[in-house]
This record gives C-alpha cells, sequence and structure tokens, in this order.
C-alpha cells in the first residue's frame, strides 16, 4: 500500500480527565469533510505517552468506528517496549485499521542493531503496513538511512517512515536507498514544501487539526505541478507552522483548537498550558492566518 498525501496527527481531546469522544468525532468529521487523505490517532500530538493502554486502544477503535472506510486510519502503536509494541500493533490490527505507525523506542536508547530487531520483529507479528517514526530530539536515537534500508528489504510490511529529523538532506539520502514504492513523509509541517521538493509524497501533519483544508491543499498543489501556488501557500502558513511548536507539542495545537471552539482545552501531566505571552503571539498568528486565506480560497479548492 502506497501511503501519500496529508495525515493528521489528530489530538486526543479529555474533558474532565476522560477522553471526550464528542469533541474526537467533531474533529475527525472536520477532517473528512475537508478531504484529508488519513487520521493518525495516538501519536505524539495524540498525548500517547499519557494514555493508559485501554484508553491507548479505545482511542483508535473510536477513530476507525468514526471514519469507516472513508479515509485511512494509521494508528500509534510504537512503544520502547517491544512486546508492548507488538501487542498493541495486534490489537490494532484486529479493530481494523489501514497501518500502524511505530515510533523510535525512546529512554533507553538501542543501539541500530536493537532498532533493526525491534522494527523487525513488530513487522513479523502483523500483516499491516508499518510506517517507522523516526524523531530523534524525542527518542535520543536515530534511525540511520543504513537501518532503514535494511528494515525496507527485509520486511515487506515496512512501508514508509514519517520522518522528523529536520534534515531536508536525509530525504535525499533516503531516496538514494530505498525502493521508489517506499513512502517519505514530512513529520514537520514547516519542512513539507522542501521534502517534497526533494521526494518527500505527504505530510503526517499537526498544523491540518486546525487548517486541513489549507494543509491538503499545500500537498496537493505541489503534485498538480503548481508550485508557485505550493509555495505561496507555505510561506502563508509558515508561521502558524513555527508557531505550532512555539512550545512544546501538542500544547500549542490543543490551545488554537480551544481557541477556535473545538474542544475544552484539557492536557495531562507532565505537560502544562503555554505561557501567556507564547498564548497571545499563538492567537495572534491564527487570526492572521485566518485572514490571509480568506483572500486565497481559490488556492483550496
Amino acid at each position: 500500500m502506497k501511503i501519500q498525501g496529508t495525515y493528521t496527527a489528530i489530538i486526543t481531546p479529555f474533558q474532565k480527565g476522560k477522553i471526550d469522544k464528542k469533541a474526537l468525532e467533531r474533529l475527525i468529521e472536520h477532517q473528512v469533510e475537508n478531504h484529508i487523505d488519513g487520521i493518525v490517532p495516538v501519536g505524539t500530538t495524540g498525548e500517547s505517552p499519557t494514555l493508559s493502554h485501554d484508553e491507548h486502544i479505545e482511542v483508535i477503535r473510536w477513530t476507525k468506528e468514526i471514519v469507516g472506510k472513508r479515509i485511512k486510519v494509521i494508528a500509534g502503536t510504537g512503544s520502547n517496549s517491544t512486546a508492548e509494541a507488538i501487542h498493541l500493533t495486534r490489537e490494532a490490527e484486529k479493530i481494523g485499521v489501514d497501518g500502524v505507525l511505530l515510533v523510535s523506542p525512546y529512554y533507553n536508547r538501542p543501539s541500530q542493531e536493537g532498532l533493526f530487531r525491534h522494527f523487525s520483529a513488530i513487522a513479523s507479528s502483523t500483516s499491516l503496513p508499518i510506517i517507522l517514526y523516526n524523531i530523534p530530539s524525542r527518542c535520543g536515537v536515530d534511525i540511520s538511512v543504513e537501518t532503514v534500508a535494511r528494515l525496507a528489504e527485509k520486511n515487506r510490511n515496512i512501508v514508509g517512515i514519517k520522518e522528523a529529523s529536520g534534515s531536508v538532506d536525509r530525504v535525499s539520502q533516503l531516496g538514494q536507498v530505498l525502493p521508489e514504492e517506499f513512502s517519505i513523509l514530512s513529520g514537520d509541517d514547516s519542512l513539507t514544501l522542501p521534502f517534497l521538493s526533494v521526494g518527500a509524497v505527504g505530510v503526517i501533519s499537526v498544523a491540518s487539526n486546525l487548517f486541513p483544508k489549507a494543509v491538503g491543499a499545500l500537498v496537493r498543489l505541489f503534485f498538480s505541478g503548481k508550485l508557485d501556488q505550493a509555495c505561496h501557500l507555505h510561506r502563508l502558513l509558515y508561521p502558524l507552522f513555527r508557531d505550532l511548536m512555539i512550545e512544546t507539542n501538542p500544547v500549542p495545537i490543543k490551545t488554537a483548537l480551544a481557541m477556535e471552539g473545538w474542544t475544552e482545552f484539557e492536557i495531562r501531566l507532565p505537560l502544562a498550558p503555554l505561557q501567556p505571552q507564547n498564548q497571545a503571539k499563538l492567537e495572534a498568528t491564527i487570526k492572521r492566518t485566518k485572514e490571509k486565506l480568506a483572500s486565497f480560497q481559490h488556492l483550496l479548492a
């Protein structure tokens, strides 16, 4: 399965300490209505580290029930414990998702051989397509280009990577050693357009929680050959991309969604609310972005 286009790393909304299923449904319907290609529940943006195992599986189940077969669901099932990742992946497969996203093991800092054995063990436990998730700033370990190539060669169901290393050069390096059908996806909204220009095929986006039509349009414009318009839209959205990372994700995007009335603002410790000055900055950026997008609706059709 070729995974490409725009996928939303959906937040997990809470209300009074519980997962807010009604808010999750509103958010997902907003994504479907605005032609997002897929939903990624319980990733970094979905606050997976603070969910219990039962909650984790519950969010995946609810997401699939809400989406049905309208768009793809790629469930976050990674862990720093191989056995736990296998369990979550098998549960997601039972639910009927279209694929899984596996983050690098964090904290225990495995070697490249450890990474290879970890991801291979999970791949052999499932028939689902697997997307690796390389985010060394959070995990303390980088999945080397050589290890990605080795994994893709040995495991036919490892079909893509969410690349959040921040390096355009790395996308070029991956493109030299991976088969053409292997999907490289941007893990940073601000780097989506640069990544596309050197071979990536889409994005797993934070910003599309708030502006799914605009983020999806950027990717579609690029692939339809309208590069000037894609660049224009990137420049318009860049301040938003930047300020959605003003503090630790997903605090800014949950703040933004609450500002716009999509959810209540609620996060779980150890995350904390935005500093007041950053909240004011984000609010101003959202306002300016909405005003600019209103003037360029022709780009979003």
